[in-house]
Order: structure tokens, then sequence, then C-alpha cells
């Protein structure tokens, strides 16, 4: 399977924040939609970076005590990991894991096509695990082929 299999299926919503936003309002957004992660955006339309809710978390917790209304830009990751579409999913298993990153953003050439997380990866393989073990039970079965 491929990294376009995953955006077929769960869509390719790319949400985002600016730089300026609070990190309450980046909150208030991952609540709303479901999400752990944003990219940051200029006012262009640029990506500068993402944020996730692992930064918030850490920002929050630091001793010298991020705040609600700390703004993203002084919480967020410049870098963040890219894939392409036609990427294999175990490769991107291994540059997840090697890389400790939870998302990836997926670009055809310089077209940014969607985010892809660790939870969409490991679902989607999941999925093919299972139906390789219904194919392999109904042949070992006799059954769903014919004769």
């Amino acid at each position: 399977m491929y990294v376009s299999t995953i955006l077929l299926q769960k869509g390719a919503d790319i949400y985002s924040v600016g730089p300026d936003d609070s990190l309450m309002t980046t909150a208030q957004l991952f609540d709303a939609k479901k999400i752990g992660f944003a990219l940051v955006m200029d006012k262009d339309g640029n990506p500068l970076g993402g944020i996730s809710e692992r930064e918030i978390c850490s920002a929050m917790a630091s001793p010298d005590g991020a705040g609600r209304q700390t703004p993203v830009r002084d919480v967020m990751h410049s870098e963040v990991a890219r894939c392409a579409p036609g990427d294999n999913l175990i490769r991107i298993m291994a540059m997840m894991t090697g890389g400790r990153n939870r998302h990836m953003l997926v670009f055809d050439n310089d077209e940014l096509k969607g985010v892809i997380s660790i939870g969409d990866v490991v679902k989607h393989r999941l999925d093919e695990i299972m139906r390789e073990e219904e194919e392999l039970l109904k042949y070992i079965e006799g059954t769903g082929y014919s004769h």
C-alpha cells in the first residue's frame, strides 16, 4: 500500500494555523477537528513548519511556562518530514520510527497534497493485514474461490 491510498481513504484535508495564533486557538482547532497536528502557514499560504499536541504539552510543562496566549511561532517546529504519494507504507513506517516523526507532509513535486500521521499508517497497515488473513482463511477452508 502507498501513501496515496491513505489520502484517498482519509481525505486530503489540511488544517493550518498562523505563526501569531495562540496555543489556545491551536488547541481549540485540534479539539474541534479531532486532530493532533496543524501546519503553520504564513499569510501567503507558504508552510513555515508544524505544531502538534506534543509541542503544546511540552511548552506548557516547561519551567519557563508557555501560556495559553503564547504564539505558535514560539513553540512550532520548522522542519516537518516529507514524503510522496508513491512512497510505500513500509518505507514510511521506517522513516517515521527512525526519525521519531508522528506526522509527514505529502508533496507531489512541490505541491502539498495532504498530511499523514503514524496513526493513519498503522490503521491502513492493520486493515491490509486483516484482509490478507481473511483471504488465507478462505483459502485454507476451501471457500471463496471457484472450483
